[in-house]
């Protein structure tokens, strides 16, 4: 799980950094490439970046990476099952502390993707399409490359991403496993509590 998470989240913070604008005016496709090729330039020239500053990447994260990913429906996968048995209110602190768990990885991995190279392919979809995935395949120096698909839907004008495949594997069914495994323990709240827990540590 570290590792595919790692891999995982190099590639979210260099593929998917975009404004709003920039989703509703792009197809997921072309909005991918352009934004890529423009991150990659800023982390490689930024030096704050590059060093580690946190205030800097987590304002990053904030401004780029978030506003197109929905949290609530990547959170009701990863909750699965249990989602339905929770209340409005613990589906709001499931979301949350969602959020606020990938954004404290995003930020300390982001740093790191300026050694990484991405490759698209060749993008497939029907006109009306709602419902599309964008094919990557990341590579580094020294390392086999590995295909990653993003799973997207149209909302609105634009597109949020609401999955993530790294080599076949998807990231909410990884955290459909560890979840699970937290309700069973102690219900939704006890999966709250741990959450909250894991968002807490330095």
């Amino acid at each position: 799980m570290p590792r595919l998470l790692n891999i995982l989240l190099l590639t979210l913070a260099t593929g998917w950094l975009a404004v709003a604008v920039q989703a509703a005016e792009l197809g997921p496709d072309a909005l991918a490439k352009n934004v890529t090729n423009d991150v990659l330039r800023i982390v490689r020239q930024d030096k704050d970046i590059a060093n580690g500053n946190t205030a800097k990447l987590h304002n990053l994260v904030e401004q780029r990476i978030l506003p197109i990913f929905d949290f609530r429906h990547m959170a009701q996968l990863a909750v699965g099952k249990h989602w339905p048995k929770a209340t409005p209110e613990q589906q709001d602190s499931l979301t949350k502390e969602f959020r606020i768990m990938l954004v404290r990885t995003y930020a300390s991995s982001l740093a790191s993707v300026a050694d990484y190279k991405i490759e698209f392919k060749p993008f497939r979809a029907a006109p009306g399409d709602t419902d599309v995935t964008v094919g990557t395949e990341v590579s580094k120096p020294g390392a086999p490359p590995i295909p990653i698909d993003y799973r997207l839907e149209k909302e609105g004008n634009g597109w949020k991403v609401f999955d993530v495949i790294v080599d076949n594997v998807s990231l909410v069914t990884v955290y459909r496993n560890s979840f699970n495994s937290e309700v069973r323990k102690g219900g939704v709240d006890g999966l709250i509590a741990a959450l909250v827990r894991r968002n807490q540590k330095p």
